[in-house]
């Protein structure tokens, strides 16, 4: 305990020691977070929440006094640095968002942005103040952040469900909308309640509040226009690329925050949105970067605004009004909002599932918690006050907590009582597009089982798309691909590439979500009992076919005129008899009688039976030669 008595003395007293060992405390605990949820498929907001709160209130209550208390360690400089953190959050969001996205996202999610997201507001509004008791201005700023739902939230709820078709792709583009409409719905709120507080005409002040919403716009979209200008002609060399962008997104922060506080907010929106609709061919290189500093800022942002929670402001939070906020949210709120702003283009069940599917994510809780903070600072300095306003962040979480784990169990059940869950059986993904792989691809498809192959490169996806089969062109390691491809549609991954490795880091990409039984490569060393020179076997897929059979051999025999087949065996041809017929015959997969997929690999023979299709991989019978 002598310890952690140290720990919590140098955590809870501003100097350089102690804000040393809060940081390292704020990483180890944020990241901790994203890998335990990484490892149990579970959601991370939830752990990260209770990381913060284990070091934070919850610490308070067990020893006296917080291990981590960012307010006091950090002093003048704590809300600033979320401010920032949200800023790049923000940023990030912006860069998901693509105008042709929100095209292919249809009728549906244009209204629920344009009138669904205003009502929501409005409602929400009414819920916070009269259910939950806030005020009335920090409940309209609150209920401004409770628009959005999170991409990162929603995504592995439709993974859980199979849930696929239009009601998937009104879910998943409204959280990718909505992120960046919430935050801006709180900036325009809280910056009219700041101005006004200063004396000011409510018309003049919204009128001020409009101008320089408008210069926010106008500086970000300035800044992603000139950085697109800077990356096309070659300006900005490729290993100062993440570096400027982090820097140009503090430099746009600023600058707006020098017109108006939290205009660096709208700015910084503006940029990603630009940046993502200038059609770059060296964007996608940035979004490994993106990806790392988000999770690095969220996890952080998490940790930080849990454990500044104090044990008081979470026992009143926490009672009967919470609960009836949660209840008017849940029930009232967005069903009403998503009926009415999709009337007539959505069926009654679609109506009824995304009436009640609306996780909250990351931004809502980092955006609310800013706005709680600001708006505490305010009532201070102002005529006004938002005396509940503390209140805000432990109400952002215990909505994120219900709809994270309520939504988690029913959108399974209740996707399949409407009838929307996928009934069809998953099917496969094939990653690498060559001439092999497009020729089992094609005997897949054959025999009614659902593929999509994948590659990066169109030029090889070509064939594959002109011969009318489902194709993902991306890369499927990427974040992006948590977005456009469908995972309820496949079951099985087998990575085919010309690159042994990279099938290595496919394989354990898919192993948390898929199994490791359901991922695949082929053998790295052609003819060698054991593939010593490739990953282990820890760090891979499944052997497909057999070992010894590696990429090399298997393109050189198709180019010798080996062809794909089909059998389909019965009593009176058995797969024994097959074998025996077709000695060098390599069986790749089989078809069971109830229409499922199995790969054939070592210890995983086929199996046979009367009823199951054979696909194997064979020289041409001798008429044919």
């Amino acid at each position: 305990m002598d310890v952690l008595a140290d720990l919590s003395h140098a955590g809870t007293h501003a100097g350089h020691s102690g804000v040393i060992m809060a940081c390292a405390l704020i990483g180890t605990l944020g990241l901790g977070a994203q890998w335990l949820a990484w490892r149990l498929q579970a959601p991370a907001i939830v752990l990260m929440s209770v990381a913060g709160l284990s070091v934070g209130p919850l610490w308070s209550i067990l020893f006296g006094e917080p291990l981590l208390d960012p307010s006091e360690t950090f002093g003048d400089v704590f809300r600033p640095v979320v401010s920032l953190a949200v800023a790049v959050i923000l940023f990030e969001g912006g860069l998901a968002l693509k105008f042709e996205n929100l095209r292919d996202a249809g009728a549906a999610v244009r209204r629920m942005v344009l009138f669904g997201g205003p009502l929501a507001w409005i409602l929400g509004s009414f819920a916070a103040h009269y259910a939950a008791g806030l005020d009335w201005g920090s409940a309209i700023v609150f209920a401004g952040v409770m628009v959005v739902t999170g991409p990162t939230v929603i995504i592995p709820l439709m993974r859980q469900s199979k849930l696929s078709g239009r009601p998937a792709k009104f879910l998943k583009w409204e959280g990718i909308v909505n992120d960046p409409v919430g935050a801006l719905f709180a900036v325009a709120s809280f910056e009219i309640f700041r101005v006004a507080s200063q004396g000011d005409n409510i018309v003049g002040a919204g009128l001020w509040v409009l101008a320089a919403a408008l210069f926010g716009v106008a500086l970000g979209i300035g800044f992603g226009l000139g950085m697109s200008r800077s990356f096309r002609e070659g300006w900005t060399p490729e290993y100062l690329k993440a570096p400027l962008i982090l820097a140009s997104i503090v430099l746009c922060y600023a600058l707006a925050e020098l017109i108006e506080r939290e205009i660096g907010l709208v700015a910084v929106t503006a940029y990603g949105m630009t940046l993502a609709n200038s059609r770059l061919a060296g964007l996608t290189d940035l979004e490994k970067f993106k990806e790392d500093i988000a999770v690095l800022l969220v996890s952080g942002v998490f940790v930080m605004l849990t454990a500044d929670l104090s044990p008081g402001v979470i026992a009143t939070a926490f009672n009967f009004n919470t609960l009836f906020f949660l209840v008017c949210m849940l029930f009232i709120v967005r069903p009403l909002s998503v009926w009415i702003a999709t009337y007539g283009t959505l069926t009654r069940s679609e109506a009824i599932l995304l009436g009640w599917i609306a996780p909250r994510g990351i931004v809502a809780v980092a955006v609310s918690g800013l706005f709680g903070s600001l708006l505490m600072d305010l009532s201070e300095q102002s005529r006004f006050e938002f005396g509940t306003a503390d209140q805000i962040a432990p109400l952002a979480f215990a909505l994120v907590f219900a709809t994270v784990v309520i939504h988690g169990f029913t959108i399974g059940p209740l996707s399949r009582q409407l009838g929307l869950a996928r009934k069809e059986k998953p099917g496969a993904l094939i990653v690498g597009a060559n001439a092999w792989s497009l020729e089992f691809v094609k005997m897949l498809r054959a025999n009614n089982i659902e593929v999509i192959l994948a590659d990066n490169s169109f030029r090889r996806l070509q064939p594959a798309s002109d011969a009318g089969i489902d194709v993902f062109f991306g890369e499927v390691l990427s974040e992006d691909s948590e977005l456009k491809l469908d995972h309820a549609r496949f079951s099985t991954v087998v990575a085919l590439s010309t690159n042994d490795s990279y099938n290595a880091l496919v394989c354990n990409y898919f192993t948390p979500e898929m199994g490791r039984h359901m991922v695949y490569q082929l053998s790295v060393n052609e003819g060698d009992e054991l593939d010593e020179r490739g990953p282990r076997s820890n760090a891979r897929g499944r052997t497909l076919i057999r070992r010894g059979r590696n990429y090399d051999g298997l393109i050189r025999d198709h180019y010798r005129g080996w062809i794909f087949s089909q059998i389909r065996l019965d009593d009176g041809y058995s797969l024994k008899q097959y074998i025996d017929d077709n000695p060098q015959a390599d069986i790749v997969a089989e078809i069971r009688s109830d229409g499922s997929l199995s790969m054939v690999g070592p210890n995983r023979e086929a199996r046979g039976g009367e009823g199951v299709i054979i696909i194997a991989f064979a020289p041409p019978p001798v008429s044919q030669q």
